[in-house]
């Protein structure tokens, strides 16, 4: 399982860095789900004659909050188009009408606009993926001259990049490689594909009207420097592909600092926007989720004292947002409460678990007071979960890229744990793994994978066996 989910980690790297997409298309696709989703609803209210009341504005915000951005679907296929548009629908609106069921908030809508706006926004959709992937066609057949492209530098990176410019995108020719190296110094692809050496590449661009140019070369080559001005004295558009290869790329984004550009190869993906809307989602929800549960957390609060002598909440040193150290609530479940520099994780059959606390932990119950900590801005609903800082000491210095984890606020449920590493990590490799899904998390975070990730949650709580 390690080698499959390490070779798709980098396969994403790959695209997370080379295969950014357009500005235009994906400011469209960002936009489209919410607004779509939201004009739907309020169109099937005034077909209705409703008059749109709070609690339509109420469910209309948090529409907004669980579709965007939108996915970018222009390029997928007919089949996977189907899948990407149903799937993530049917989650969305199955969570809320649980949601409504449990809070008893359905009352408050009429049954045939939610039977309209669910059943119309899917396919209205699917009509302006539609029409977006027609409008890009034709602005592909309109074009003069197809963009034609080669690279320079015939080594790994150099392929790589040129995989990838033709996987994103289809009206791009991308003709070879430029490399003075022997065949035996370079990729078999590249070496199979070479169009010359370095003072081929000028006259090449004029004769074959090259309109792209990639260097995979770092530009510390001694001649570099003289082929960048040779090239600018064509028409060719010239990039730079930085070597990252191998490197853990957690959100890669190139950034322009007062002119220099400077590439981000591990950002978190809470800025601007996403930022915001992360936050009011945890807020919206937490809320909701703790005026639900208060009674059984009284009741609770109630077993834990009668259970066994000693505080009701247990707060433990966790390192939060940044690696700051935060205090996590938690029921307490156990008749000690370790919290120092060595800290004993729970086993299967642990003497320490009292008979109460072994049916809080097997629920999940006892997390429930971290909805308080979501409210103090110290955790998320969903996101990697926060280790106790012993264990943070100790892993950071034998894991790679452990401490990145951090980046985004802990959370009480996660990538890793509805992936089947909730509970005990007694293995070295078990955390690695637990590492791994957080960071993939990180590299393809949204709020339609949060609402996933919550979902399969609810189904862990009954059904999960490795919690004790």
């Amino acid at each position: 399982m390690r080698t499959h989910l390490s070779s798709t980690l980098h396969r994403r790297e790959q695209r997370a860095f080379y295969s950014a997409p357009r500005p235009v298309t994906s400011l469209i696709a960002a936009l489209m789900d919410p607004a779509l989703t939201v004009a739907v609803y309020l169109l099937a209210a005034v077909f209705f004659n409703q008059t749109v009341r709070y609690a339509d504005w109420v469910l209309c915000l948090l529409l907004v909050a669980f579709t965007f951005p939108g996915r970018n679907r222009f390029e997928n296929t007919e089949r996977s188009l189907a899948v990407d548009i149903a799937l993530p629908w049917s989650a969305l609106v199955g969570g809320l009408a649980l949601c409504g069921y449990l809070t008893d908030s359905l009352r408050y809508f009429q049954p045939e606009v939610i039977a309209a706006w669910a059943l119309l926004t899917p396919a209205l959709q699917w009509q302006a993926v539609a029409i977006g992937r027609a409008v890009l066609r034709k602005q592909a057949a309109q074009s003069v001259a197809q963009r034609t492209a080669v690279m320079v530098g015939g080594g790994p990176l150099g392929v790589a990049a040129a995989q990838a410019l033709q996987q994103r995108d289809r009206n791009a020719q991308f003709l070879g490689w430029f490399d003075d190296r022997t065949d035996n110094r370079l990729h078999a692809d590249a070496s199979a594909k070479l169009l010359g050496g370095l003072d081929d590449i000028a006259g090449y661009i004029r004769a074959h009207g090259v309109k792209e140019v990639y260097i995979s070369l770092p530009l510390s080559h001694p001649r570099i420097a003289d082929l960048l001005g040779r090239i600018q004295e064509t028409t060719a558009s010239i990039f730079f592909v930085p070597n990252l290869l191998g490197i853990g790329i957690i959100q890669g984004r190139l950034h322009d600092m007062n002119g220099l550009p400077v590439v981000g190869i591990c950002e978190t993906p809470f800025t601007g926007i996403n930022e915001l809307a992360k936050r009011a989602s945890d807020v919206v929800l937490a809320s909701i989720i703790l005026t639900l549960v208060s009674p059984l957390m009284l009741a609770i609060a109630i077993g834990v004292k009668l259970s066994s002598p000693g505080p009701i909440i247990f707060r433990q040193k966790r390192n939060g947002l940044y690696g700051d150290e935060i205090a996590v609530y938690k029921f307490r479940s156990m008749t000690t409460q370790d919290n120092g520099a060595r800290i004993v994780q729970a086993t299967k059959n642990d003497a320490r678990i009292t008979r109460f606390g072994a049916f809080l932990r097997k629920t999940s119950l006892d997390e429930l007071p971290q909805f308080i900590n979501v409210l103090q801005g110290r955790m998320s609903i969903v996101g990697p979960r926060p280790h106790a800082v012993a264990h943070n000491e100790q892993y950071r210095q034998i894991i790679k890229a452990y401490m990145v984890r951090h980046k985004v606020r802990p959370g009480i449920t996660g990538w890793a744990q509805v992936n089947g590493l909730r509970g005990e990590t007694d293995t070295l490799e078990k955390m690695r793994s637990r590492v791994e899904f957080d960071l993939e998390y990180l590299r393809n975070w949204s709020l339609l994978l949060d609402l996933k990730i919550i979902l399969r949650t609810i189904g862990l709580v009954f059904l999960d066996r490795n919690a004790y």
